[in-house]
């Protein structure tokens, strides 16, 4: 074999492992050590504020000196774009066999969360691992339905989007489920009543593992008005 003919099946090679080496990240952004894995499940139908809202809240703990930050990615069945209910466009930071480790998973609400999403059983079975490994799971409007079908939520109480609260008490019977509220925290599970509150939901868990003064300071770098004891949320002590 002549040296130039090696020289370009070693160059071929390179290129082939370096594109299989970096395959199971789908964007360049590399993930900060000693921090908390967020991943938000994403698929077709996906609600903007459902998903944006957590993301924009646990992103920004990436700026507060002190405290152990989130790496927040997006994760998806497949690499394929990911098209929001508003029409936004996504491209999904992993898939579901690339994911790294998740101690926080986050699942926002989607268009058919209520119907033919809960038949999906890559993406249940997927929720089910992941919710059962990390150290909290969080859901913002329908997407405590996801985690319900899941089985995650049998033993602990939850609500979901409040015109949904019926729905989801017939699909569900074994559950114990609060209606009224913005948010309930119960074990390691918060679940949603979702839109705007989504950021409220968001706010509560970061209070929780960094304190008050870290959530006012996140809270204000977003324009938000913050007092946990305004809010009406449910927490059980069991």
């Amino acid at each position: 074999m002549k040296s130039s003919q090696r020289t370009v099946i070693s160059f071929l090679a390179a290129v082939f492992l370096s594109s299989s080496c970096t395959s199971s990240k789908l964007a360049n952004r590399p993930l900060l050590l000693e921090a908390y894995n967020v991943g938000l499940l994403i698929i077709d139908g996906v609600y903007n504020t459902e998903l944006t809202a957590p993301m924009d809240i646990f992103q920004h703990t990436q700026y507060r000196k002190g405290i152990k930050p989130m790496n927040v990615f997006t994760v998806a069945k497949n690499a394929k774009p990911v098209e929001s209910f508003e029409g936004l466009k996504i491209i999904p930071d992993y898939t579901f066999k690339s994911a790294p480790h998740i101690d926080i998973l986050v699942v926002p609400s989607a268009e058919h969360h209520l119907d033919s999403d809960l038949e999906d059983t890559e993406m249940i079975n997927w929720v089910r691992r992941v919710g059962k490994q990390a150290e909290w799971v969080t859901s913002h409007c329908d997407g405590a339905f996801v985690l319900a079908q899941a089985g995650l939520l049998d033993e602990v109480a939850s609500t979901t989007f409040p015109s949904d609260i019926a729905a989801y008490k017939i699909r569900f019977p074994q559950l114990e489920v609060i209606s009224d509220v913005l948010f309930v925290h119960d074990g390691k599970f918060i679940t949603s009543a979702g839109g705007a509150k989504s950021f409220e939901a968001a706010l509560y868990l970061c209070e929780y593992l960094y304190g008050a003064e870290i959530a006012q300071r996140l809270a204000k770098g977003l324009v938000i008005d913050w007092d946990l004891s305004e809010l009406s949320f449910h927490k059980f002590q069991r």
